[in-house]
């Protein structure tokens, strides 16, 4: 196998709908997005355009103290499920940490694995038994 490098890249809040093409010419293998105040409703634009790369739209608002809880986190990933495939979605914060302490980063990020792991296996379950989809 060849050594190979991933191009990862992170927008902040911005209306999709306008720039999607150019976004995806970038030719990133996974974008980050800002989505979490939004709810996902910037996911829109993606899943008319068909968006071929990963997406990892944030499942935490960073710009906040407040520590949102594994349930919210959950929902948003269901959410995210309604426009991406589970091959698409990459689970991760809205952005980069800095501005955030440790007593709040870490049990928001112990959340949001807790959330995406019972969304996977959620999706496994659902896998094995398609009656409960």
């Amino acid at each position: 196998m060849a050594p190979a490098t991933q191009i990862h890249t992170h927008m902040c809040y911005s209306q999709f709908n306008d720039i999607i093409a150019a976004v995806a010419a970038m030719d990133a293998d996974v974008i980050s997005i800002e989505t979490s105040r939004s709810a996902m409703k910037l996911l829109g634009a993606f899943a008319t355009f068909a968006y071929p790369n990963d997406i990892g739209p944030g499942v935490y608002d960073i710009h906040s103290p407040r520590v949102p809880s594994q349930h919210e986190m959950e929902d948003l990933l269901e959410k995210a499920l309604e426009v991406l495939t589970p091959q698409q979605l990459w689970v991760n914060p809205d952005c980069g940490l800095k501005t955030r302490g440790w007593a709040e980063v870490e049990p928001a990020l112990v959340a949001m694995v807790a959330a995406a792991k019972a969304v996977r296996q959620r999706l496994e379950a659902a896998k094995a038994r398609p009656e409960l989809v």
